[in-house]
Protein backbone atom coordinates (compact mmCIF):
# COMPACT_ATOMS: atom_id res chain seq x y z
CA UNK A 1 0.00 0.00 0.00
CA UNK A 2 1.53 3.33 -1.01
CA UNK A 3 1.50 6.43 1.17
CA UNK A 4 -1.26 8.11 -0.84
CA UNK A 5 -3.62 5.16 -0.38
CA UNK A 6 -2.76 5.03 3.31
CA UNK A 7 -3.49 8.74 3.64
CA UNK A 8 -6.87 8.40 1.92
CA UNK A 9 -7.73 5.38 4.06
CA UNK A 10 -6.76 7.21 7.24
CA UNK A 11 -8.93 10.14 6.31
CA UNK A 12 -11.92 7.85 5.90
CA UNK A 13 -11.33 6.13 9.23
CA UNK A 14 -10.54 9.17 11.41
CA UNK A 15 -14.13 10.52 11.49
CA UNK A 16 -15.33 7.01 12.43
CA UNK A 17 -12.90 6.94 15.37
CA UNK A 18 -14.19 10.27 16.68
CA UNK A 19 -17.76 9.12 16.06
CA UNK A 20 -17.30 6.11 18.38
CA UNK A 21 -16.24 8.44 21.18
CA UNK A 22 -19.04 10.94 20.63
CA UNK A 23 -21.64 8.18 20.37
CA UNK A 24 -20.59 6.65 23.70
CA UNK A 25 -20.62 10.03 25.43
CA UNK A 26 -24.00 11.14 24.09
CA UNK A 27 -25.62 7.74 24.62
CA UNK A 28 -24.22 7.49 28.15
CA UNK A 29 -25.37 10.99 29.09
CA UNK A 30 -29.02 10.19 28.29
CA UNK A 31 -29.36 6.44 28.76
CA UNK A 32 -28.70 6.69 32.51
CA UNK A 33 -31.65 8.98 33.20
CA UNK A 34 -34.25 6.34 32.33
CA UNK A 35 -32.42 3.70 34.35
CA UNK A 36 -31.91 5.49 37.68
CA UNK A 37 -35.04 4.08 39.39
CA UNK A 38 -34.02 0.49 38.53
CA UNK A 39 -30.43 1.09 39.68
CA UNK A 40 -31.66 2.67 42.92
CA UNK A 41 -33.90 -0.30 43.66
CA UNK A 42 -31.11 -2.80 43.03
CA UNK A 43 -28.58 -0.87 45.13
CA UNK A 44 -31.20 -0.29 47.86
CA UNK A 45 -30.91 3.47 47.59
CA UNK A 46 -33.45 6.25 47.34
CA UNK A 47 -33.95 7.37 43.73
CA UNK A 48 -33.34 10.93 44.96
CA UNK A 49 -29.78 10.01 45.99
CA UNK A 50 -29.01 8.65 42.53
CA UNK A 51 -28.48 12.19 41.27
CA UNK A 52 -24.95 11.81 42.69
CA UNK A 53 -24.17 9.28 39.95
CA UNK A 54 -24.94 11.93 37.32
CA UNK A 55 -23.38 14.92 39.08
CA UNK A 56 -20.08 13.12 39.81
CA UNK A 57 -19.62 12.50 36.08
CA UNK A 58 -20.65 16.01 35.02
CA UNK A 59 -18.30 17.64 37.52
CA UNK A 60 -15.32 15.47 36.55
CA UNK A 61 -15.81 16.39 32.90
CA UNK A 62 -16.18 20.08 33.81
CA UNK A 63 -12.98 20.05 35.87
CA UNK A 64 -10.73 18.27 33.40
CA UNK A 65 -12.01 19.30 29.96
CA UNK A 66 -10.16 22.67 30.08
CA UNK A 67 -6.77 20.90 30.14
CA UNK A 68 -7.52 18.53 27.25
CA UNK A 69 -5.70 20.74 24.76
CA UNK A 70 -2.60 21.05 26.96
CA UNK A 71 -2.53 17.29 27.59
CA UNK A 72 -2.77 16.55 23.86
CA UNK A 73 0.01 19.02 23.04
CA UNK A 74 2.24 17.72 25.82
CA UNK A 75 1.80 13.94 25.47
CA UNK A 76 0.43 13.56 21.93
CA UNK A 77 -3.10 13.22 20.62
CA UNK A 78 -2.84 9.46 20.06
CA UNK A 79 -1.79 8.56 23.60
CA UNK A 80 -4.34 10.85 25.25
CA UNK A 81 -7.23 9.72 23.03
CA UNK A 82 -6.53 6.00 23.48
CA UNK A 83 -6.00 6.55 27.20
CA UNK A 84 -9.34 8.39 27.38
CA UNK A 85 -11.16 5.57 25.56
CA UNK A 86 -9.57 3.02 27.90
CA UNK A 87 -10.52 4.94 31.05
CA UNK A 88 -14.08 5.42 29.83
CA UNK A 89 -14.38 1.70 29.10
CA UNK A 90 -12.91 0.75 32.50
CA UNK A 91 -15.24 3.19 34.22
CA UNK A 92 -18.19 1.64 32.37
CA UNK A 93 -17.13 -1.85 33.43
CA UNK A 94 -16.73 -0.77 37.06
CA UNK A 95 -20.17 0.90 36.93
CA UNK A 96 -21.75 -2.39 35.88
CA UNK A 97 -19.98 -4.18 38.74
CA UNK A 98 -20.92 -1.63 41.42
CA UNK A 99 -22.54 -3.06 44.53
CA UNK A 100 -23.44 0.24 46.20
CA UNK A 101 -23.85 3.93 45.40
CA UNK A 102 -20.34 4.90 46.52
CA UNK A 103 -18.78 2.40 44.12
CA UNK A 104 -21.01 3.67 41.33
CA UNK A 105 -20.02 7.29 42.00
CA UNK A 106 -16.29 6.41 41.96
CA UNK A 107 -16.79 4.48 38.72
CA UNK A 108 -18.58 7.45 37.19
CA UNK A 109 -15.64 9.68 38.13
CA UNK A 110 -13.33 7.31 36.21
CA UNK A 111 -15.72 7.53 33.27
CA UNK A 112 -15.64 11.31 33.57
CA UNK A 113 -11.83 11.45 33.38
CA UNK A 114 -12.00 9.59 30.06
CA UNK A 115 -15.03 11.51 28.85
CA UNK A 116 -13.40 14.88 29.47
CA UNK A 117 -10.65 14.08 26.94
CA UNK A 118 -12.34 11.96 24.27
CA UNK A 119 -14.30 14.49 22.23
CA UNK A 120 -11.92 17.49 22.49
CA UNK A 121 -8.80 15.45 21.65
CA UNK A 122 -10.58 13.47 18.90
CA UNK A 123 -11.84 16.67 17.28
CA UNK A 124 -8.39 18.27 17.66
CA UNK A 125 -6.92 15.33 15.75
CA UNK A 126 -9.40 15.93 12.92
CA UNK A 127 -8.58 19.65 12.84
CA UNK A 128 -4.87 18.90 12.56
CA UNK A 129 -5.30 16.04 10.06
CA UNK A 130 -7.46 17.69 7.41
CA UNK A 131 -6.89 20.82 5.33
CA UNK A 132 -9.62 23.35 6.02
CA UNK A 133 -11.39 22.74 2.72
CA UNK A 134 -11.93 19.09 3.78
CA UNK A 135 -12.57 19.68 7.49
CA UNK A 136 -16.32 20.37 7.33
CA UNK A 137 -17.01 17.07 5.59
CA UNK A 138 -14.89 15.18 8.13
CA UNK A 139 -16.59 16.81 11.12
CA UNK A 140 -19.93 16.34 9.41
CA UNK A 141 -19.65 12.55 9.57
CA UNK A 142 -18.13 12.50 13.03
CA UNK A 143 -20.87 14.58 14.63
CA UNK A 144 -23.83 12.42 13.54
CA UNK A 145 -23.69 10.41 16.80
CA UNK A 146 -24.06 13.65 18.75
CA UNK A 147 -27.52 13.94 17.19
CA UNK A 148 -28.46 10.27 17.42
CA UNK A 149 -27.20 9.52 20.95
CA UNK A 150 -29.59 11.77 22.92
CA UNK A 151 -32.53 10.41 20.94
CA UNK A 152 -31.67 6.72 21.16
CA UNK A 153 -30.46 6.94 24.79
CA UNK A 154 -33.84 6.97 26.56
CA UNK A 155 -35.26 4.38 24.15
CA UNK A 156 -32.33 1.96 24.47
CA UNK A 157 -32.16 2.52 28.22
CA UNK A 158 -35.84 1.72 28.66
CA UNK A 159 -35.60 -1.52 26.71
CA UNK A 160 -32.38 -2.66 28.42
CA UNK A 161 -33.85 -2.09 31.87
CA UNK A 162 -37.18 -3.74 31.00
CA UNK A 163 -35.86 -6.77 29.14
CA UNK A 164 -32.30 -7.27 30.45
CA UNK A 165 -30.85 -5.41 33.45
CA UNK A 166 -29.49 -1.95 34.23
CA UNK A 167 -25.92 -3.31 34.07
CA UNK A 168 -26.17 -3.44 30.27
CA UNK A 169 -26.51 0.34 29.96
CA UNK A 170 -22.82 0.46 30.92
CA UNK A 171 -21.66 -2.80 29.33
CA UNK A 172 -22.92 -1.59 25.95
CA UNK A 173 -19.98 0.85 25.94
CA UNK A 174 -17.33 -1.88 26.00
CA UNK A 175 -17.51 -3.17 22.40
CA UNK A 176 -17.78 0.40 21.09
CA UNK A 177 -14.72 1.48 23.10
CA UNK A 178 -12.81 -1.63 22.00
CA UNK A 179 -13.51 -0.81 18.35
CA UNK A 180 -12.36 2.77 18.90
CA UNK A 181 -9.13 1.66 20.60
CA UNK A 182 -8.23 -0.83 17.83
CA UNK A 183 -8.91 1.72 15.08
CA UNK A 184 -6.94 4.37 16.99
CA UNK A 185 -3.90 2.11 17.39
CA UNK A 186 -3.83 1.48 13.64
CA UNK A 187 -4.98 4.75 12.06
CA UNK A 188 -4.82 7.63 14.54
CA UNK A 189 -1.95 10.07 13.87
CA UNK A 190 0.01 11.47 16.81
CA UNK A 191 0.25 15.26 16.93
CA UNK A 192 2.24 17.24 19.45
CA UNK A 193 2.76 20.94 19.90
CA UNK A 194 5.88 22.69 21.07
CA UNK A 195 5.88 22.29 24.85
CA UNK A 196 4.51 25.32 26.67
CA UNK A 197 4.22 26.13 30.35
CA UNK A 198 1.15 25.09 32.26
CA UNK A 199 -0.96 27.93 33.65
CA UNK A 200 -1.85 26.27 36.96
CA UNK A 201 -3.49 29.33 38.52
CA UNK A 202 -5.56 29.97 35.40
CA UNK A 203 -6.59 26.33 35.27
CA UNK A 204 -7.72 26.36 38.92
CA UNK A 205 -9.75 29.54 38.42
CA UNK A 206 -11.38 28.35 35.20
CA UNK A 207 -11.95 24.83 36.54
CA UNK A 208 -13.60 26.25 39.67
CA UNK A 209 -15.88 28.38 37.48
CA UNK A 210 -16.94 25.47 35.26
CA UNK A 211 -17.26 23.21 38.33
CA UNK A 212 -19.67 25.63 40.05
CA UNK A 213 -21.61 26.43 36.87
CA UNK A 214 -21.98 22.74 35.97
CA UNK A 215 -23.26 21.61 39.36
CA UNK A 216 -25.57 24.62 39.55
CA UNK A 217 -27.05 23.93 36.12
CA UNK A 218 -27.42 20.23 36.94
CA UNK A 219 -29.41 21.05 40.08
CA UNK A 220 -31.22 24.18 38.92
CA UNK A 221 -33.93 22.46 36.92
CA UNK A 222 -34.63 19.89 39.65
CA UNK A 223 -34.64 22.13 42.72
CA UNK A 224 -37.44 24.20 44.23
CA UNK A 225 -34.94 26.34 46.16
CA UNK A 226 -33.56 28.43 43.33
CA UNK A 227 -32.01 31.28 45.37
CA UNK A 228 -28.85 29.38 46.47
CA UNK A 229 -28.42 28.04 42.95
CA UNK A 230 -28.75 31.50 41.41
CA UNK A 231 -26.03 32.63 43.84
CA UNK A 232 -23.96 29.71 42.53
CA UNK A 233 -24.44 30.95 38.97
CA UNK A 234 -23.36 34.45 40.02
CA UNK A 235 -20.24 33.04 41.72
CA UNK A 236 -19.39 31.02 38.62
CA UNK A 237 -19.61 34.08 36.39
CA UNK A 238 -17.55 36.15 38.85
CA UNK A 239 -14.84 33.50 38.65
CA UNK A 240 -14.90 33.78 34.85
CA UNK A 241 -14.39 37.54 35.22
CA UNK A 242 -11.49 36.83 37.59
CA UNK A 243 -10.02 34.45 35.01
CA UNK A 244 -10.29 37.20 32.38
CA UNK A 245 -8.30 39.56 34.58
CA UNK A 246 -5.72 36.82 35.23
CA UNK A 247 -5.38 35.95 31.54
CA UNK A 248 -4.69 39.59 30.64
CA UNK A 249 -1.52 39.49 32.77
CA UNK A 250 -0.40 35.88 32.16
CA UNK A 251 2.06 35.28 29.31
CA UNK A 252 0.76 31.78 28.51
CA UNK A 253 -2.79 31.45 29.89
CA UNK A 254 -4.61 28.16 29.48
CA UNK A 255 -7.15 29.95 27.26
CA UNK A 256 -5.43 32.95 25.61
CA UNK A 257 -7.61 36.02 25.24
CA UNK A 258 -6.43 36.50 21.66
CA UNK A 259 -8.82 33.66 20.76
CA UNK A 260 -11.63 36.19 21.11
CA UNK A 261 -9.94 38.55 18.69
CA UNK A 262 -10.82 35.97 16.03
CA UNK A 263 -14.31 37.14 15.08
CA UNK A 264 -15.56 33.82 13.70
CA UNK A 265 -14.47 32.02 16.87
CA UNK A 266 -16.18 34.67 19.01
CA UNK A 267 -19.42 34.39 17.05
CA UNK A 268 -19.24 30.58 17.05
CA UNK A 269 -18.86 30.46 20.85
CA UNK A 270 -21.66 32.96 21.49
CA UNK A 271 -23.91 31.36 18.87
CA UNK A 272 -23.46 27.90 20.43
CA UNK A 273 -24.40 29.30 23.83
CA UNK A 274 -27.42 31.26 22.63
CA UNK A 275 -29.04 28.79 20.25
CA UNK A 276 -28.61 25.76 22.53
CA UNK A 277 -30.91 27.38 25.11
CA UNK A 278 -33.78 26.18 22.96
CA UNK A 279 -32.26 23.28 21.03
CA UNK A 280 -30.97 21.45 24.13
CA UNK A 281 -34.25 21.67 26.01
CA UNK A 282 -36.38 20.01 23.31
CA UNK A 283 -35.12 16.39 23.84
CA UNK A 284 -36.04 16.81 27.51
CA UNK A 285 -39.31 18.74 27.30
CA UNK A 286 -40.91 16.81 24.45
CA UNK A 287 -40.78 13.35 26.11
CA UNK A 288 -42.00 14.95 29.37
CA UNK A 289 -44.98 16.47 27.57
CA UNK A 290 -45.83 13.19 25.85
CA UNK A 291 -45.69 11.30 29.15
CA UNK A 292 -47.21 13.87 31.53
CA UNK A 293 -49.74 15.73 29.38
CA UNK A 294 -50.64 12.99 26.88
CA UNK A 295 -50.29 10.17 29.46
CA UNK A 296 -48.24 8.00 27.13
CA UNK A 297 -45.49 5.56 28.17
CA UNK A 298 -41.76 6.26 28.17
CA UNK A 299 -41.30 3.78 25.33
CA UNK A 300 -43.85 5.65 23.19
CA UNK A 301 -42.12 8.98 23.86
CA UNK A 302 -38.78 7.38 22.96
CA UNK A 303 -40.11 6.11 19.64
CA UNK A 304 -41.63 9.51 18.91
CA UNK A 305 -38.18 11.12 19.01
CA UNK A 306 -36.36 8.32 17.17
CA UNK A 307 -37.20 9.60 13.62
CA UNK A 308 -35.25 12.77 14.44
CA UNK A 309 -32.07 10.71 14.09
CA UNK A 310 -32.99 9.70 10.53
CA UNK A 311 -33.60 13.26 9.34
CA UNK A 312 -30.44 14.39 11.14
CA UNK A 313 -28.45 12.05 8.92
CA UNK A 314 -30.29 13.41 5.88
CA UNK A 315 -29.23 16.91 6.93
CA UNK A 316 -25.62 15.77 7.03
CA UNK A 317 -25.84 14.73 3.38
CA UNK A 318 -26.78 18.22 2.15
CA UNK A 319 -25.20 20.64 4.63
CA UNK A 320 -21.97 21.10 2.67
CA UNK A 321 -23.88 21.96 -0.50
CA UNK A 322 -26.05 24.42 1.44
CA UNK A 323 -23.02 26.11 3.02
CA UNK A 324 -21.20 26.31 -0.32
CA UNK A 325 -24.23 27.90 -1.99
CA UNK A 326 -25.49 30.31 0.68
CA UNK A 327 -22.49 30.84 2.96
CA UNK A 328 -22.28 30.58 6.73
CA UNK A 329 -23.90 33.90 7.58
CA UNK A 330 -27.11 33.36 5.62
CA UNK A 331 -27.30 29.66 6.47
CA UNK A 332 -26.93 30.14 10.24
CA UNK A 333 -29.29 33.12 10.46
CA UNK A 334 -32.01 31.39 8.43
CA UNK A 335 -31.50 27.96 9.97
CA UNK A 336 -31.60 29.27 13.55
CA UNK A 337 -34.83 31.17 12.82
CA UNK A 338 -36.42 28.04 11.32
CA UNK A 339 -35.45 25.94 14.36
CA UNK A 340 -37.01 28.54 16.67
CA UNK A 341 -40.18 28.53 14.57
CA UNK A 342 -40.34 24.73 14.71
CA UNK A 343 -39.92 24.75 18.51
CA UNK A 344 -42.83 27.19 18.73
CA UNK A 345 -44.84 24.80 16.53
CA UNK A 346 -44.82 22.15 19.29
CA UNK A 347 -47.32 24.42 21.09
CA UNK A 348 -49.94 24.22 18.32
CA UNK A 349 -51.52 20.72 18.67
CA UNK A 350 -53.96 20.53 21.60
CA UNK A 351 -54.76 17.57 23.82
CA UNK A 352 -57.72 16.79 21.59
CA UNK A 353 -55.27 16.05 18.77
CA UNK A 354 -53.23 12.87 18.41
CA UNK A 355 -49.61 13.01 19.58
CA UNK A 356 -48.68 12.06 16.04
CA UNK A 357 -49.44 15.64 14.99
CA UNK A 358 -46.02 16.37 16.52
CA UNK A 359 -44.29 13.82 14.32
CA UNK A 360 -43.83 16.03 11.19
CA UNK A 361 -42.32 18.77 13.37
CA UNK A 362 -39.95 16.24 14.98
CA UNK A 363 -38.86 14.98 11.57
CA UNK A 364 -38.17 18.46 10.20
CA UNK A 365 -36.38 19.79 13.29
CA UNK A 366 -33.91 16.88 13.19
CA UNK A 367 -32.89 17.95 9.69
CA UNK A 368 -32.26 21.58 10.65
CA UNK A 369 -30.53 20.70 13.94
CA UNK A 370 -28.03 18.70 11.92
CA UNK A 371 -27.23 21.69 9.72
CA UNK A 372 -26.97 23.95 12.77
CA UNK A 373 -24.40 21.90 14.67
CA UNK A 374 -22.13 21.33 11.69
CA UNK A 375 -22.24 25.02 10.71
CA UNK A 376 -21.67 26.41 14.22
CA UNK A 377 -18.82 24.06 15.08
CA UNK A 378 -16.96 24.51 11.82
CA UNK A 379 -17.20 28.31 11.65
CA UNK A 380 -15.88 28.54 15.22
CA UNK A 381 -12.55 27.00 14.24
CA UNK A 382 -12.44 28.34 10.65
CA UNK A 383 -9.93 31.13 11.22
CA UNK A 384 -7.93 29.81 14.17
CA UNK A 385 -4.19 29.72 13.58
CA UNK A 386 -2.30 26.45 14.18
CA UNK A 387 -1.00 27.56 17.58
CA UNK A 388 -4.57 28.43 18.66
CA UNK A 389 -6.29 25.19 17.67
CA UNK A 390 -5.63 23.23 20.89
CA UNK A 391 -6.81 25.90 23.32
CA UNK A 392 -9.62 27.07 21.01
CA UNK A 393 -10.92 23.54 20.52
CA UNK A 394 -10.85 22.87 24.29
CA UNK A 395 -12.72 26.10 25.02
CA UNK A 396 -15.31 25.24 22.36
CA UNK A 397 -15.86 21.86 24.04
CA UNK A 398 -16.27 23.46 27.49
CA UNK A 399 -18.67 26.03 26.04
CA UNK A 400 -20.81 23.32 24.42
CA UNK A 401 -20.94 21.36 27.68
CA UNK A 402 -22.13 24.44 29.60
CA UNK A 403 -24.51 25.46 26.80
CA UNK A 404 -26.30 22.10 26.95
CA UNK A 405 -26.60 22.47 30.72
CA UNK A 406 -27.98 25.99 30.37
CA UNK A 407 -30.52 24.78 27.81
CA UNK A 408 -31.84 21.92 29.94
CA UNK A 409 -32.00 24.05 33.10
CA UNK A 410 -33.64 26.96 31.27
CA UNK A 411 -36.33 24.73 29.75
CA UNK A 412 -37.21 23.21 33.12
CA UNK A 413 -37.27 26.61 34.86
CA UNK A 414 -39.65 28.09 32.28
CA UNK A 415 -41.87 25.00 32.55
CA UNK A 416 -41.98 25.29 36.34
CA UNK A 417 -42.78 28.98 36.07
CA UNK A 418 -45.93 28.21 34.06
CA UNK A 419 -46.90 25.16 36.11
CA UNK A 420 -46.51 26.89 39.47
CA UNK A 421 -46.78 25.02 42.75
CA UNK A 422 -50.52 24.36 42.51
CA UNK A 423 -52.07 21.12 41.35
CA UNK A 424 -53.05 21.46 37.72
CA UNK A 425 -55.44 19.51 35.59
CA UNK A 426 -54.10 17.53 32.65
CA UNK A 427 -55.23 20.23 30.22
CA UNK A 428 -53.61 22.98 32.29
CA UNK A 429 -50.33 21.05 32.43
CA UNK A 430 -50.41 20.80 28.65
CA UNK A 431 -50.88 24.57 28.40
CA UNK A 432 -47.77 24.98 30.61
CA UNK A 433 -45.79 22.95 28.07
CA UNK A 434 -47.26 24.91 25.17
CA UNK A 435 -46.27 28.26 26.70
CA UNK A 436 -42.80 26.88 27.46
CA UNK A 437 -42.25 25.87 23.84
CA UNK A 438 -43.40 29.33 22.71
CA UNK A 439 -40.93 31.08 25.02
CA UNK A 440 -37.86 28.97 24.17
CA UNK A 441 -38.78 28.95 20.47
CA UNK A 442 -39.06 32.75 20.37
CA UNK A 443 -35.71 33.15 22.12
CA UNK A 444 -34.14 30.73 19.64
CA UNK A 445 -35.45 32.81 16.75
CA UNK A 446 -33.97 35.94 18.35
CA UNK A 447 -30.62 34.18 18.80
CA UNK A 448 -30.30 34.14 15.00
CA UNK A 449 -29.22 37.78 15.32
CA UNK A 450 -25.92 36.61 16.84
CA UNK A 451 -24.86 35.38 13.41
CA UNK A 452 -25.37 38.81 11.85
CA UNK A 453 -21.84 39.56 13.06
CA UNK A 454 -20.48 37.13 10.50
CA UNK A 455 -19.34 38.54 7.16
CA UNK A 456 -20.70 37.18 3.90
CA UNK A 457 -17.34 35.66 3.00
CA UNK A 458 -16.66 34.04 6.38
CA UNK A 459 -16.02 30.33 5.97
CA UNK A 460 -14.70 30.66 2.39
CA UNK A 461 -11.55 28.79 3.44
CA UNK A 462 -13.70 25.84 4.53
CA UNK A 463 -15.31 25.34 1.13
CA UNK A 464 -14.41 22.11 -0.67
CA UNK A 465 -12.57 22.64 -3.92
Amino acid sequence: MNSTELSIRNKRILPVILATAIFMLMLDSTILNTSLPAIAEDLEESPLNMQNAIISYVLTVALLMPISGFMADRFGTKKIFIGALTLFALGSLFCSLSQNLNQLVISRVIQGVGGSMMTPVGRLTLIKSFPKNELVQAMNYAIVPALIGPILGPLVGGYLVDYASWHWIFLINLPIAFLGIILSLIYLPDFRQKSVGFDLKGFLIFAAATFILSITLELLGNSVQTTPLLLGLALGFLLLVYYYRHARKEEEPIFPLDLFQVRTFRVGILGNLATRLGISSVPLLLPLMIQIAYQESAVVSGWMLAPMALTAMLGKSVVIRILNKFGYRSTLMTNTFIIGLLICSFSIPGLDKSIYWHLPIILVIGFFNSIQFTSMNSIAIADLRPYQTSSGNSLLSVNQQLAIGFGVAFGLIVLKMFRGDLGLSQDEIHWAFRFTFLIIGTLTMLSALVFRRLHFKDGENLKAE
